[in-house]
């Protein structure tokens, strides 16, 4: 945006706003539902005890301030074609780092049995902090990390 004698520039048109939202709103549910969820990826069913994760790990507090972030930064980024990093430091905010990756689809390029449909993202739910899965912070294995997990003072090192 460029502010000019008090009057707002490229300032955002509803249809925006609406496209930004639907992309937080579904990032978020990805990352809560990394979080949680075992199976019915979805909700087509009602939710049944055992497709929830008994041991709980991620932090879901972090992760819509993330995704916020990541959705409107990739609007500043199409619209001034700007080469830009993310720099994120919470560590356990490695949910909303997957589901950004998922959404605009580097995560199933770089795994591709992770798939764009019901299945992958049943995956993608299952595997996080999982044995055998992903950890639950951020980390080198997430598609556009290149660092541990960590405090904001770590990630600028």
């Amino acid at each position: 945006m460029n502010l000019t004698n008090g009057s707002i520039d490229d300032a955002l048109d509803a249809a925006e706003i609406a496209a930004i939202d639907a992309y937080w709103r579904a990032a978020n549910y990805l990352s809560i539902g990394q979080i949680y969820l075992l199976d019915n990826p979805l909700l087509r069913e009602p939710l049944r005890l055992d497709q929830i994760k008994k041991r709980l790990l991620g932090h879901w507090g972090t992760s819509p301030g993330l995704n916020f972030i990541y959705a409107h930064m990739n609007r500043l980024i199409r619209l001034h074609d700007l080469d830009a990093i993310y720099i994120t430091g919470p560590g356990h905010g490695g949910p909303a780092v997957v589901a950004n990756a998922y959404l605009e689809g580097t995560y199933t390029e770089r795994y591709p049995a992770i798939t764009r449909d019901t299945e992958g993202l049943r995956k993608l739910f299952r595997q996080f902090s999982f044995p055998g899965g992903i950890p639950s912070h951020a980390s080198p294995d997430a598609p556009g990390s290149i660092h541990e997990g960590g405090e904001l003072g770590y990630s600028l090192l």
